[in-house]
């Protein structure tokens, strides 16, 4: 995501209703690819990323009055993208699981390989939606820990904390399950 000018950032935040509105089109046309490719590496899942991102479109419109030019438009959409990934996350069930990368052995089941991915998507999903998402942000996606902690509004402490409880629950209900992470 690249922020616009500060001429299209201030017609958004304070603009006459047509400025406003040319703003709006205009940050929509250079953000929803970015919001969209971010909510679906939160929720991982193209048809419920779609929704979310015309539900943060819709929440910035709305929110305009606490948007500041001089922050940029880039860390503040992702942030209110973040906020409506986590809230669909705390109240709905994903459809589709997260894919677990398990490396099986050469000669290893598939069928056993396959239901310790199962396994593995099961205790993930298991988890609170905030340790879930900073740790697929952080371990799956493999982003820095800044950029997550910006997304989530949070430190990067915390970011790191959160990962840290996320991976030991995750070691622990594998463990309960007879599966050696």
């Amino acid at each position: 995501m690249q922020d616009g000018s500060s001429g299209l950032l201030n017609a958004f935040r304070q603009g006459s209703p047509e400025a406003f509105e040319a703003a709006f089109e205009t940050l929509f046309r250079q953000h929803q690819r970015a919001v969209y490719g971010w909510i679906l590496r939160i929720v991982r899942n193209p048809a419920t990323a779609e929704d979310l991102t015309v539900e943060t479109f819709w929440r910035i419109y709305r929110a305009r009055g606490h948007f500041e030019p001089s922050r940029g438009f880039e860390g503040w959409a992702r942030r209110i993208a973040t906020r409506a990934a986590l809230d669909w996350l705390r109240t709905a069930r994903p459809e589709t699981e997260l894919p677990a990368e398990t490396p099986a052995p050469a000669a290893a089941d598939p069928a056993v390989s396959a239901e310790i991915r199962r396994k593995i998507a099961e205790a993930f999903q298991q988890l609170a939606p905030k340790l879930r998402i900073a740790a697929t942000l952080a371990v799956i996606e493999d982003l820095p820990h800044k950029d997550v902690a910006e997304a989530l509004g949070i430190s990067v402490a915390a970011v790191k904390l959160r990962v840290f409880r996320a991976l030991r629950l995750l070691r622990r209900d594998l463990q309960q399950q007879g599966i050696t992470p």
